[in-house]
């Protein structure tokens, strides 16, 4: 979650006064008041929604919620000037190969906008860019840099600029020692032999991304009437829909958007706010709220969330990073017509509840396990098949069982363990306190004979860990479970255990699970520092035990 703050004279001039009745209307819109006072409202934005994590984004959407400004916002594009061109070094390859750009003119700043646009970036940063990690924003005045811009890779000692909220110059490698935003992210750069810059034709390094920009060409102020933005990274569709919330936002505030040619490693131009579509269904949309809107209705509800409809098919803005299939679809509808419309009706059925005996025993092994002071964590069922695969040491070509998904983001298959995950959290929480105690209940998802078959496993890890932590932890639960789980040496194993420290775990002569020392190879993989113990169970056989 993220907040965004605004002036409430602004609001109430630009949308309209902030009444009982105006304060209901943006709850409905999935914005709750954080709070307001006579100076300032704060509003609270869900993490699916970036586009509004600004006030003019959130004005923008608002607007056509409230059935003012309807349909997908037009924003013209002027064609690249000369010099407005980006040239892709083939250096960046493995750093951070990819970049989108764009030019913004016209601007009119103030010091509102100019906190608007930081915390916008700021929260792009934290939200879509995972911490910097999948993304980098950059914000440069033009009238500070020469076009037209080199993005490249150079060795740390190559570098030398003197980076924001400083007054001297550093290279790579002590800007990430020295400056307090080089010490916060240097980890995005670890084992990297060289690091990515922008450079202008001058020579003069803008920015290393995703740290710092120079303080000599990347502080926007409020005599800045022009910018060049830009943002890098890993995934070329999510940096487009990144820089079209930005560009589209300083559009908001009157700027006028221009295009960037790229050449060398990337073709093409950008930014690019062609549409995508999606079918809808009316007769699903009706099924799924329970509703009986005609096409018109469905038409008047898709655009006052900010969509164009036809026949069936919508348009997306190219802002909307959230709508991926048509239940997201479906959900606007429901948040434009009204939640507070729905009628409840009690369904015409008698039954007689009963908690299922499996939510029993998963309850039961939650409580036993947080005793021990582990942390129960809830992962996703999709996971990117690199995580499931290539880092647990896995040749994609000899697993045949993996179930692969449709869709635009790299979480791509479902799970086949639980281990994998575990893995995740391990890498993800590396700057975290140790040790770390984790499990998770949950279901895996295995292709059998044609079919999706799901499976209920429980994995539990321990970092720093060993073999004989691992197994406490086993023979504990055994114990509480009232369950005699055996240990003996298996031939067959995972591949991410070390081979002499894993063992095979047996209910009733059936091999149920593993347990064991992660790989040190695997580690690497990881980047995990620390030795990891893990303990993976099909719960199956347990559930069998309890019925």
């Amino acid at each position: 979650m993220a907040n965004i703050k605004f002036s409430r004279k602004v609001f109430e001039k630009e949308v309209g006064k902030l009444d009982e009745k105006m304060q209901e209307k943006i709850a409905m819109f999935g914005t709750p008041l954080e709070s307001f006072d006579r100076d300032e409202i704060e509003l609270e934005i869900f993490p699916n929604r970036p586009d509004l994590l600004s006030y003019s984004g959130f004005k923008r959407g608002f607007l056509g919620f409230l059935g003012k400004k309807k349909g997908i916002k037009e924003y013209k594009i002027e064609k690249a000037l000369k010099d407005y061109e980006v040239e892709v070094d083939k250096s960046v390859k493995d750093v951070r190969p990819f970049t989108a750009c764009a030019i913004v003119k016209n601007l009119k700043f103030d010091d509102d906008k100019i906190k608007e646009l930081i915390d916008l970036q700021e929260k792009l940063h934290v939200t879509i860019g995972r911490k910097r990690k999948k993304l980098a924003i950059g914000v440069y005045p033009l009238e500070k840099i020469k076009l037209p811009i080199k993005y490249s890779a150079l060795q740390p000692d190559k570098i030398s600029f003197v980076p924001l909220e400083s007054s001297r110059k550093m290279n790579g490698l002590e800007i990430l020692q020295r400056h307090p935003a080089g010490r916060d992210y240097a980890h995005l750069l670890a084992g990297k032999a060289k690091f990515p810059v922008f450079m202008d034709s001058a020579g003069e390094i803008m920015s290393m991304p995703p740290i710092i920009n120079s303080e000599k060409t990347g502080r926007v102020s409020d005599e800045t009437k022009e910018v060049f933005v830009e943002c890098s990274g890993f995934d070329k569709e999510l940096l487009n829909k990144c820089l079209n919330i930005l560009v589209s936002a300083l559009a908001e505030m009157g700027g006028k958007i221009y295009e960037i040619k790229f050449k060398g490693e990337i073709k093409g131009t950008s930014p690019n706010f062609s549409r995508e579509k999606l079918k809808i269904s009316l007769e699903t949309t009706n099924n799924l709220l329970g509703l009986d809107l005609k096409e018109k209705d469905l038409k008047i509800c898709l655009e006052k969330m900010g969509h164009n409809y036809s026949k069936g098919i919508v348009e997306i803005a190219s802002w909307r990073v959230d709508v991926l299939h048509e239940i997201d679809l479906i959900e606007d509808v429901a948040i434009a017509y009204g939640y507070e419309n729905f009628k409840p009706e009690i369904p015409e059925i008698v039954s007689i509840g009963k908690e299922d005996f499996t939510e029993i025993v998963k309850r039961k092994i939650a409580n036993i396990l947080t005793g021990l002071s582990l942390l129960e964590v809830s992962n996703y069922h999709l996971i990117p098949k690199n995580d499931l695969l290539g880092k647990m040491g896995i040749n994609e070509k000899s697993d045949k069982n993996i179930v692969e998904v449709e869709g635009k983001t790299e979480y791509n298959v479902l799970r086949r363990n639980l281990s994998s995950y575990l893995m995740k959290n391990f890498s993800e929480n590396s700057d975290s306190e140790y040790p770390q105690r984790i499990f998770e209940v949950g279901r895996i998802f295995e292709l059998r004979e044609d079919e999706i078959k799901e499976v209920e496993k429980l994995s539990f890890g321990v970092a720093p860990g060993n073999y004989t932590d691992v197994r406490q932890i086993l023979d504990y639960l055994s114990k509480m479970l009232d369950l005699k789980f055996e240990v003996k040496e298996v031939s067959g194993f995972s591949g991410h255990y070390i081979d002499g420290r894993v063992a095979g775990i047996f209910l009733d002569g059936k091999q149920i699970g593993e347990v064991g020392e992660v790989h040190p190879k695997i580690l690497r993989n990881w980047k995990i520092k620390m030795p990891v113990s893990l303990v993976e169970i099909d719960l199956e056989n347990i559930f069998e035990k309890f019925k």
